[in-house]
C-alpha cells in the first residue's frame, strides 16, 4: 500500500453475490460508488501507484481491472480454473493470481493486462503476497493433499521452496521489512510464521478460524480475520494481545496507509468494520453489497479514485444480522470435501436468495460451517 501525499485511501470490497465492488471513502466511511465486474468476486490487489485495482471473478475464471480515475472496468483478463487471491509486485509490473481449480498460479503483466507466465504450485493455491523488494512471491495451498505455502522467484517465475504450514491455510501477510510472512491456517485454528531468509517455520500462533490476515505498515501489528472477532498478534513476540468484535462470518482485511484505520469484510452482516488502530476498537459500520469478501490489498491510496461521487450508502449500520441462515451439508469420506447448500433469507427485504452452484472445500459454505463448528467446540470446552 503507497501513500500519496494528501490523497484520500479508498476501500475496494468485493461482494461476492452481487457480483461487483463497493469503493469507499475511508476519510468518510462511506460509499461512494458500487462497480459490476464478474461472476463471484473474490479476491482484489491495488497496484502501487494506485491507478489500478485488480479483482479475481472465481466463477469466470477471470480478473476484472477498474480504473481507479474513473471507476470503469477497462479489461478483463482470462486466468486459471477459480481464481482467488491476487497479488501486485511493489513496482506494479505484474500481478500474480492464484487459480484455486486447477493449481496454478497465472502471471499478468499490467503494462498489457495479459497473462504471460503460467506456474504450476501446490494442490489448491488460495492467497498471494509479495514481498517488498518484488523477488518472491508467496502462494497458500488450501487443499489437505498439500497445506502449504509455495515460493514463487519472480525473476524466473519458478517454485524455489514449498513450505508446510498448518491446516487450510488461506491469508498471507508480509512485514514491511520482508523478513516475514504471516500465514492464517483455517482449519489449523493458527497462524504460522515464516522466515523468508529460510523459509522455515519460526512460531506459530494460536488464533480461532483464521482466514484474512493484514499487516500495520509499521510492522508492529497483525490483524487476522475470525468467525466473529479479529484477533492482533504482536510482531515482536508473536502473541495474541487483543481481540476485537465485529460482524459475522468475517473474510478479508485490510489496513489503511496511515495505520490507523482496519477495515474488515463481515459476509453474513453484509457490512465493512472500521477500527480504530490506537484503541482497537470498531469506531464505523459501512453497509455494503452481499456477501463481501475484500480478500487481500483491498485498500488504495490515491487522489485518482473519484467515480460516481454520490454517496450510495452512508450509513453507519449496527452489525446485527437480520438474516436467518438454513445450511444443508454431506461429507463426502472418500475426500473429506462437503458439498454445501446455502439459503439465505433476508428479513427486511424479504428475499430468497438461490443456493450456490456446487462448491468444495474452499467456498464461503465450508468457511460457515468451520466457524459454526468451532463455536460449537467453543461452548463445550466451556
Amino acid at each position: 500500500m503507497v501513500s500519496i501525499a494528501g490523497a484520500t485511501p479508498f476501500a475496494y470490497i468485493t461482494n461476492l453475490r452481487t457480483n461487483d465492488v463497493s469503493v469507499i471513502d475511508t476519510a468518510k466511511d462511506t460509499v461512494i460508488t458500487t462497480v459490476d465486474v464478474g461472476d463471484k468476486p473474490y479476491g482484489v490487489a491495488t497496484t502501487p501507484d494506485g491507478t489500478k485495482v485488480y479483482v479475481t471473478n472465481s466463477h469466470e475464471n477471470t480478473v476484472s481491472v477498474i480504473d481507479t480515475a474513473t471507476n470503469n472496468v477497462t479489461a478483463t483478463v482470462k486466468v486459471g480454473v477459480s481464481p482467488r487471491g491476487i497479488a501486485v509486485l511493489l513496482d506494479g509490473t505484474k500481478a500474480y493470481v492464484a487459480n484455486n481449480e486447477d493449481d496454478t498460479v497465472s502471471v499478468i503483466d499490467t503494462s498489457t493486462d495479459t497473462v504471460v507466465a503460467t506456474i504450476n504450485v501446490d494442490d489448491g493455491p488460495f492467497g498471494a503476497v509479495a514481498t517488498p523488494d518484488g523477488t518472491k512471491v508467496y502462494v497458500s495451498n488450501t487443499n489437505p493433499e498439500s497445506n502449504s505455502v509455495s515460493v514463487i522467484d519472480t525473476a524466473t517465475n519458478t517454485v524455489t521452496a514449498a513450505v508446510k504450514v498448518g491446516v487450510s491455510p488461506r491469508g498471507l501477510a508480509v512485514t514491511p521489512d520482508g523478513k516475514k510472512v504471516y500465514v492464517a491456517n483455517y482449519l489449523g485454528i493458527s497462524v504460522s510464521v515464516i522466515d523468508t531468509t529460510t523459509n522455515t517455520v519460526i512460531a506459530t500462533v494460536d488464533v480461532s478460524d483464521p482466514l484474512g490476515i493484514a499487516i500495520t505498515p509499521d510492522g508492529e501489528k497483525v490483524y487476522v480475520t475470525g468467525f466473529t472477532t479479529v484477533s492482533i498478534i504482536n510482531t515482536t513476540t508473536d502473541t495474541v494481545t487483543d481481540t476485537v468484535d465485529v460482524g459475522l462470518q468475517l473474510f478479508g482485511v485490510s489496513v489503511t496507509p496511515d495505520g490507523r484505520k482496519v477495515y474488515v469484510a463481515n459476509s453474513f452482516s453484509e457490512t465493512v468494520s472500521v477500527i480504530d488502530t490506537t484503541g482497537n476498537t470498531v469506531t464505523a459500520t459501512v453497509k455494503v453489497g452481499k456477501w463481501p469478501c475484500g480478500f487481500g490489498q483491498s485498500i488504495v491510496s490515491t487522489s485518482q479514485s473519484k467515480g460516481n461521487t454520490t454517496v450510495v450508502s452512508s450509513s453507519t449500520a449496527s452489525s446485527s444480522m437480520d438474516t436467518k441462515t438454513k445450511s444443508e451439508t454431506s461429507i463426502k469420506p472418500e475426500n473429506n470435501t462437503q458439498d454445501f447448500k446455502h439459503e439465505n433469507i433476508t428479513a427486511v427485504a424479504n428475499v430468497e436468495q438461490t443456493p450456490e452452484k456446487t462448491q468444495n472445500v474452499n467456498t464461503p459454505g465450508f468457511e460457515v460451517i468451520g466457524g459454526i463448528v468451532s463455536l460449537l467446540a467453543v461452548f463445550l470446552r466451556k
